[in-house]
């Protein structure tokens, strides 16, 4: 593998690791952010879910700013915003400060998970893009680990997130933590090219000649800059225009296949876990620092799950991963929905697990979580970076992520209630019954990427 991409994919992928973190990051915040602002299960709910509002916008207009600013400098304005929120964050003294700094930070991420992966594939060949691609989920989870660790850590210097730490609240140094990779992340944008086939949309074929060269075979760039070239339209810069099929009067069928594809990977409550952990486990009858410790314990493995992906990706193909994983997470969950429902409710209102029901409890968790990591986790990212044509790549990209953050935030706002109405029992049967959807899903309607060119996608 050519040492360059890798590293112009490692960059990139920080945006994913950023990503990871901001969302991660909430988790151990939750209770100390009622009780610091004084609000309610629903306004709580809120705050949670607020970066989910700026996550829509930020992956809606990602795509047709990438198209209008490059890549690069798209990447460049997320790293800003991720600054700019985790300071804010931290600093904020109610509710409305606090949901405007997340907002904020919203913005970057949905930004980040849409333009991060759609440049890995743009200057990735296409024998190891698969492989590349993933690093987008490895940089999630590794940044949603180092969150729940820092978590942890945080909380164990202090004794708790609403505790003093150094002069401010931990829960404060907890937001804080990550303009540490903020700043990393900055500055690896100032030093990588941009995209070659945006140059090559804007005109600029000796640019994307160079970049081609460093990225692949260097005799291959001339045609490859040609083959690109080929695939747009030279009438006009790409646009949101594009995912329409003028002479059909429809949206082409790719397009509905990858908002989908966006939707159904929140649907199946992947992210619950890990918005939710610490507030899901206690409500299972775990203390505080147990549940904040299962926390990190499933952010390894999902780590550790994450890298089978990256070997199976290039190697097994998409498809037969998606629908392996789909009936998984449908057995895991049903599991978890039958252990939950068939436990009995402690005088607090929580549930009063026996050690024995704890136990498949959290093994269950986990082999759901082992589930997620090796397909949907990171093939959905490595789909979506390359199910589409050139023409319409940032386009389709921006309604994908639109369907993808606007499901995260439903089924992250609609959790607290669910946990109040039909209880955590009830909740994991909704998610295992999307979980077994997917199989269909994926079964019928995805198309096998594995081996081919970006130039070779179709909008059919």
């Amino acid at each position: 593998m050519n040492v360059f991409v890798f590293l112009l994919s490692c960059v990139a992928a920080l945006g994913g690791f950023l990503f990871g973190f901001d969302s991660g990051v909430i988790n151990g915040t939750v209770g100390a952010l009622q009780e610091a602002f004084g609000t309610s299960e629903v306004g709580s709910g809120f705050n949670v879910a607020s970066m989910l509002l700026g996550c829509a916008a930020g992956a809606f207009f990602a795509g047709r700013i990438a198209d209008w600013l490059g890549r690069r400098w798209a990447l460049i304005v997320a790293a800003v915003c991720f600054g700019v929120s985790a300071w804010g964050s931290g600093i904020a003294g109610g509710s409305v400060e606090f949901v405007i700094y997340r907002l904020i930070g919203g913005i970057a991420v949905g930004g980040a998970s849409i333009i991060s992966p759609a440049y890995i594939s743009e200057i990735a060949p296409a024998a190891v893009r698969g492989r590349l691609a993933s690093l987008q989920q490895m940089a999630i989870v590794l940044g949603l680990f180092v969150a729940f660790l820092s978590n942890f850590l945080l909380a164990g210097v202090s004794g708790g997130a609403s505790d003093p730490l150094w002069g401010f609240q931990t829960w404060q140094w907890m937001f804080w933590m990550e303009l540490i990779p903020v700043v990393l992340f900055f500055l690896g944008l100032i030093c990588i090219p941009e995209s070659p086939r945006f140059l090559v949309a804007r005109g600029k074929y000796e640019k994307a000649e160079s970049v081609l060269a460093r990225v692949d075979h260097p005799d291959d760039a001339p045609a490859k800059v040609e083959q690109i070239r080929g695939t747009l339209n030279a009438a006009h810069r790409p646009s949101l225009r594009d995912v329409r099929d003028t002479a059909r009067k429809r949206i082409y069928p790719i397009v509905w296949v990858g908002i989908l594809l966006a939707a159904f990977q929140q649907l199946v409550g992947i992210n619950v876990i890990f918005y939710y952990g610490e507030v899901l486990w206690e409500a299972a009858g775990f203390t505080e620092e147990n549940a904040l410790l299962i926390n990190v314990i499933s952010g390894a493995i999902n780590i550790g799950s994450t890298i089978v992906a990256i070997l199976l990706v290039d190697r097994v193909g998409r498809k037969p991963l998606l629908v392996w994983g789909s009936a998984g997470m449908a057995v895991f969950l049903g599991l978890m929905a039958l252990i939950f429902a068939g436990s009995e409710v402690d005088a607090s209102g929580n549930l009063a697990l026996t050690d024995m029901a704890g136990v498949f409890a959290l093994l269950a968790a986990n082999g759901y979580i082992i589930c997620f990591a090796v397909t949907w986790g990171p093939v959905m990212w490595v789909l979506l970076g390359e199910m589409f044509p050139n023409q319409m790549r940032g386009a389709a990209l921006s309604l994908a992520g639109l369907s993808q953050w606007a499901t995260n935030f439903v089924v992250t706002i609609t959790f607290p209630m669910l946990l109040s109405g039909i209880g955590l029992g009830g909740a994991y049967a909704c998610y295992a019954f999307f979980a077994l959807l997917s199989v269909f899903f994926a079964w019928k309607l995805i198309a096998e990427t594995r081996g081919k060119t970006l130039e070779e996608m179709t909008g059919g």
